[in-house]
């Protein structure tokens, strides 16, 4: 009784418990009671709880799911607490208990464990651990580990343990090396970081599970060789690093200073020193030579800095020894080695120069990067030559290295440069023998191109030509455009490769320096022979055939410059040929004039032959000019009438202009009517018919032929829109203003009206227009018509059911409708009708008009007659219009009718 009072009076089974205590006394082994009951007091104390699972694990201590939750509960009500709390020992007895039965649950384990490394029970939890590897299945392992691994990372573990279950791992998951060395250099393990660095690099078969690639590792073991090289031995450092430089090529320069770091940290700077200026004069990117640069730059300022430094600390040294006295051998040594240079430590000097020699030397070091990337760039070895600017000794030398360098098939630029180059730096110092020598090894390259071969050549002659030697720059010339012999060419040929030698002889540069040469130094005769050979050989160009021209007409050859003017339009074509041609027929009419007039005019028509008619104007100028200066008149106006019919489009009318001009100078103005005919008749463009026009308009008003300029520009408004041209109908309207009366000004209104009906309502006229033109269209073939000429479907079927409604009509159109009671006025000229030549007879002023000018009208004008010499054939075309009208039709056309007919004519 005594103990049963201890207990609580909540913790016993109450009334509602009764069912489940039945349940669970009638079948205690049986997990579906107790777990209902359990379910049931869900929201019971943790205590009683507790009861019924310790009631329910006695009965089955085999059960995972009551170890499991009654496990989690535990861990849930402990968590409050602070880990030194009892509950927690209570709760490691516990899931002790669990083990006994649960030891192969990995569930279990791993609460276990948890718990035990958040209570930092250091020693327990590895043994604990210890225990959960050895009881459980290896497939389950991994589960473990990075438990364990987590607990000997937390700090306070002794790093020897550490190291101990990281090698245990590893032998369980070799994989996983990367993090074991991780570990290695958070613990400050240089050394065995450094062997299993090594050793991963040196396994083929190794994969990184973090994605690093064998270039990163590599790198991470340099940089852990180079700033703990005092901490790692073992490690053949050099030859590692060295092996990266020749294996990964886009970290050349970081490697290379890592490596000189290494040897700094080891105090051997002579050597670090040494490992720069290596790195220095191999790398072969200009990103890599900054990267060891700045490396050595600072590695240099370092040491001088540190020696001042040293230096300054020494003499307050000796300050503070002065004051408190030596001992008496320390007095005599300093004695005997005062002054020795053995005895100098002070090298501050040889430092500073080394800092500053390292900078001097960085445009001739960078120089020498650029040429490893390419040493076939000729402009780089330029650029190296001038470095040494001041000191012939290395330009000399330079010069010799970069001729035996650079192949002239792979060279970047023009190779023969660096021997012109070097030729002319000896002349430059008054050795001539040394370049004649240089250009005479030259001249033996096998060059890519004749060009540079040549160049070479011409460079020798001229520098023989500065220093006087005239005939030795000749007699250069003459033996470098000597044709090899047959021998040579056959031996050429045996082997394959044809050298540029073999084409020396036909440079037409080489040929062009030779014949300068020859005209300033030689005779005629030796002149002559050049140009002949240069012609015999067909190379010559048209500026050679004019200069060997202009000389034959300096010394008074005439006959002989116009034979090679001959040769020189045989040999070329247009557009080559047309300076020659110029050229040739000058200086022929100048030289002959009129003496010799029927040759010149075989001449020119040779070359308008052969000139397109692009370029043909300037030939037909001067050939007319031949003509007015020594020819006939009539010649003349016969070649500017040929002129305009065969000159292109685009010039026609400035050739026209010209022909009018000069028609009018020679016969008067009178003559040049039937030039303006034959200009609007040619097929000019509108804008320049309408130019012309506008000027034979002109012309007529300045004549006093007002009605022929009227008539002109009745003519001309076909061409000019009133909306788009305005200035045209402004001249017009002056010219009425002017000449004309109330009539005339109101007829050039109409026509106004016509011409802009014509241009924004063609496609509703066009129609009418051929449907007047057959008058026995039938209904299938007028729709046909309307869909060819554009007419919107609406139209057409409005039209159709018109004409579906009046089978029987003769004609498509009623002339008499009075939804086309307007007929417009003709904008062109025709022949006037009798009745209106009668009152034309009676009054030569008087315009017939009708009585209102009303859209709802038809309108007639009575026109007056234009003289045919006006307008020429366009009066007769206006004729044969007027034949071809319909005899029956007693009412005229409508003037849009007519201006159409005329232009489909």
């Amino acid at each position: 009784m005594a103990a049963n009072a201890e207990i609580p009076l909540d913790l016993y089974p109450t009334e509602s418990d009764l069912p489940y205590e039945e349940e669970i006394l009638r079948d205690p082994f049986k997990l579906k009671g107790w777990w209902r009951y359990l379910v049931a007091r869900a929201s019971a104390p943790f205590k009683k709880r507790s009861i019924l699972y310790e009631r329910a694990l006695k009965a089955l201590p085999g059960s995972y799911k009551l170890w499991h939750a009654y496990l989690r509960e535990r861990l849930d009500a402990v968590r409050p607490f602070p880990i030194t709390h009892p509950s927690y020992a209570s709760l490691n007895n516990t899931f002790e208990r669990a083990l006994v039965t649960m030891h192969r649950m990995p569930r279990i384990w791993i609460m276990y464990l948890s718990s035990l490394t958040d209570q930092r029970l250091l020693t327990r939890a590895r043994r604990t651990f210890d225990r959960a590897l050895r009881a459980l299945p290896v497939t389950q392992h991994d589960r473990i580990w990075p438990l364990y691994l987590k607990l000997v990372s937390l700090p306070g573990v002794p790093v020897e343990t550490s190291f101990r279950v990281y090698r245990r791992y590893l032998a369980f998951d070799p994989s996983h090396v990367e993090d074991f060395i991780d570990f290695l250099l958070q613990s400050k393990r240089w050394q065995e970081a450094a062997d299993r660095l090594a050793s991963v690099l040196n396994d083929d078969a190794f994969y990184s599970i973090k994605g690093k690639t064998k270039h990163q590792l590599w790198l991470e073991l340099c940089d852990l060789l180079t700033k703990h090289a005092t901490e790692i031995l073992g490690l053949k450092v050099d030859p590692i690093i060295r092996g990266g430089i020749h294996k990964f090529t886009d970290e050349v320069g970081r490697l290379w200073t890592s490596l000189a770091d290494y040897y700094v940290r080891r105090g051997l700077y002579e050597k670090a020193r040494d490992i720069f200026e290596e790195g220095i004069s191999t790398v072969i990117t200009v990103r890599d030579f900054s990267v060891i640069f700045d490396a050595y730059a600072q590695f240099e300022q370092s040491a001088l800095a540190a020696k001042l430094e040293a230096a300054e600390d020494d003499s307050d040294d000796e300050m503070d020894g002065g004051e408190g006295g030596k001992d008496g051998m320390e007095k005599l040594a300093k004695k005997f080695l005062e002054g020795c240079w053995l005895n100098d430590d002070d090298d501050t000097d040889l430092r500073l120069a080394r800092f500053e020699r390292l900078f001097d030397r960085r445009p001739e070091l960078l120089n020498s990067v650029l040429l490893r990337q390419n040493p076939h760039n000729v402009e780089q070895w330029h650029r190296r030559v001038k470095l040494f600017e001041g000191d012939p000794a290395r330009q000399a030398s330079t010069y010799v290295e970069a001729v035996k360098t650079v192949d002239p098939a792979k060279a970047v630029g023009k190779p023969h440069t660096l021997w012109v180059a070097f030729a002319k730096m000896y002349e430059e110092h008054n050795r001539l023998d040394s370049a004649e020598e240089i250009f005479k090894k030259a001249t033996q390259v096998n060059y890519k191109t004749v060009d540079h071969l040549s160049s070479v050549w011409c460079e020798w002659a001229e520098m023989e030509l500065r220093h006087k030697n005239f005939t030795e720059a000749i007699e250069l010339m003459r033996q470098a455009t000597a044709e090899p012999s047959v021998e040579v060419k056959r031996r050429a040929a045996a082997e394959g490769n044809e050298p540029v030698q073999m084409k020396l002889h036909k440079s037409l540069r080489l040929w062009s320096f030779y014949v300068d040469l020859e005209e300033s130094l030689g005779t005629l005769e030796s002149t002559r022979a050049v140009y002949e050979r240069i012609l015999d050989l067909r190379i010559a160009t048209p500026q050679i055939i004019l200069n060997y021209a202009f000389l034959l007409e300096e010394n008074k050859y005439f006959e002989d410059a116009f034979k090679v003017y001959e040769r020189g339009v045989k040999i070329f074509k247009y557009p080559h040929v047309r300076d020659i041609w110029v050229t040739y027929l000058s200086k022929f009419v100048k030289r002959y004039g009129k003496s010799k007039l029927d040759r010149a005019r075989e001449l020119f028509e040779q070359a308008i032959e052969q000139t397109p008619s692009q370029e043909v104007k300037p030939l037909f100028l001067q050939y007319a000019k031949l003509e007015e200066d020594f020819g006939l008149a009539k010649r003349a106006m016969n070649v500017y009438d040929r002129a305009v019919k065969t000159v292109a489009d685009n010039e026609k009318l400035s050739m026209y202009e010209i022909y009018i001009a000069r028609a009018a100078e020679i016969y008067g103005v009178p003559k040049t009517r039937q030039i303006y005919e034959q200009a609007i008749e040619s097929g000019l463009p509108p804008n320049d018919v309408k130019a012309m026009c506008l000027k034979y308009a002109e012309l007529e008003r300045n004549l006093g032929e007002i009605d022929r300029a009227r008539a002109i520009f009745v003519f001309s408004s076909n061409y000019a829109d009133p909306r788009s041209d305005p200035d045209f109908w402004k001249k017009w309207k002056d010219f009425e203003i002017q000449h004309g009366n109330e009539d005339t000004f109101r007829e050039m209104l109409r026509i106004s009206r016509s011409v802009s009906a014509s241009y924004s309502q063609t496609h509703f006229i066009l129609p009418e227009y051929l449907m007047q033109k057959d008058q026995k269209l039938t209904v299938e073939e007028a729709v046909d018509t309307l869909k060819r000429a554009g007419v919107p479907e609406d139209q057409m079927g409005a039209l159709e059911r018109q004409l579906a409604a009046d089978p029987s009509s003769n004609s498509l159109i009623n002339k008499d409708s009075s939804a086309r009671a307007v007929s417009f006025v003709r904008g062109g000229v025709v022949e006037p009708e009798p009745d209106t030549i009668k009152r034309a007879v009676a009054n030569a002023e008087e315009i017939d008009l009708p009585e209102s000018d009303s859209d709802e009208e038809n309108i007639e004008i009575a026109q007056k007659s234009v003289p045919a010499a006006v307008f020429g054939e366009l009066a007769k075309k206006a004729a044969e219009e007027k034949e071809g009208e319909d005899d029956g039709a007693g009412t005229k056309l409508g003037a849009l009718e007519r201006i159409k007919r005329q232009r489909q004519q």
